[in-house]
């Protein structure tokens, strides 16, 4: 099992996550995944940098820490030939140390250029078909693909790595989990669900790589991680698809208006208790996930650091073998 942190594009500046991915290899993380957004979930969050210029600074500020997109979607806001370019290009930069997540993307960051927003099957079958082109335009060579949602011209990307970027694909559910295990080198989800682990092994996912997401707000008291995770995370509290659906950071911000500070306490674990945090590292080991990377909400990435360099990462091994 391995702990890993996330980049989180919609609360930092574009210098910071630079700055906070050479602190998570200096703090023992061994891995990241970045966020890839249009917009932050609320204005409160206030960022949104292009998560694959941060990319590059990265490649250069880091040595050893494996960094992977936490998602990219491959289907409306870019084109799955530039994907396929963006994703080979930091593959050179970092030998070995990138990974290319995928996803059917949120409508918050998709409807910028007007397109529609499709069902959830369309958008599979979409994705489908995106990782088709990537991994041909990775086969190096003049490609051409015609198919139901894209077409490619004699397109050749020139600047490929020696090892291709494995690539991951978000899962919520058991349909999205069929589908990463059948096309995807591994999975990436939000919660530690196992029926979704048990459809994606079931789906030739056997014996891939499984990245679970864990979102906290670490701070000195819980009454004050409360506050912070309201502030600035409102929408952890969220259930269900409105976080796919929903256009614009406004309506995040509406729908989540009687959100409170209790509701982020149960969406997650708020405070310095470590135990608090290991129950929830348990769970995703639990569920078969071996890669569990945080997100810390909030600013106080420096604390959270501390935190877990000094009070979880030393148990972690002890966790695993109770599981």
């Amino acid at each position: 099992m391995e702990l890993g942190y996330s980049l989180s594009s919609e609360e930092n500046e574009a210098h910071k996550l630079v700055e906070q991915a050479r602190q998570a290899e200096a703090a023992g993380f061994s891995f990241a995944l970045i966020s890839d957004h249009y917009h932050p979930w609320t204005d409160q969050q206030g960022q949104s940098p292009f998560c694959w210029t941060v990319l590059g600074a990265i490649a250069q500020a880091t040595k050893t820490l494996r960094v992977g997109t936490g998602v990219t979607c491959p289907t409306a806001r870019y084109h799955p030939s530039l994907v396929a370019q963006m994703a080979a290009t930091v593959g050179t930069m970092m030998p070995g140390r990138f990974f290319l997540g995928l996803g059917t993307g949120e409508n918050l960051n998709e409807h910028i250029l007007g397109l529609p927003w499709r069902s959830a099957a369309i958008r599979m079958d979409m994705l489908r078909e995106a990782v088709e082109i990537i991994r041909l335009l990775w086969q190096g060579g003049k490609q051409s693909y015609d198919g139901q949602y894209y077409t490619v011209d004699r397109a050749r990307i020139y600047s490929l790595p020696d090892d291709l970027p494995p690539i991951y694909l978000a899962a919520g559910g058991t349909r999205s989990a069929k589908l990463a295990g059948e096309i995807g080198d591994g999975l990436i989800s939000t919660s530690p669900k196992p029926e979704t682990v048990k459809a994606f092994e079931a789906a030739a996912g056997h014996g891939k790589p499984k990245y679970g997401q864990l979102t906290v707000c670490w701070a000195k008291s819980e009454e004050a991680a409360k506050r912070t995770a309201l502030k600035w995370w409102p929408t952890a509290a969220m259930r269900g698809e409105l976080s796919q659906e929903l256009p614009l950071p406004a309506h995040f911000e509406q729908a989540t208006r009687h959100v409170t500070e209790d509701d982020m306490a149960e969406a997650m674990p708020c405070g310095p208790d470590p135990e608090r945090h290991l129950d929830h590292i348990r769970k995703y080991i639990a569920a078969g996930f071996e890669y569990v990377y945080v997100h810390q909400v909030g600013p106080d990435q420096d604390g959270f650091m501390r935190f877990y360099q000094k009070e979880i990462m030393p148990q972690l091994a002890q966790v695993k073998a109770a599981v």
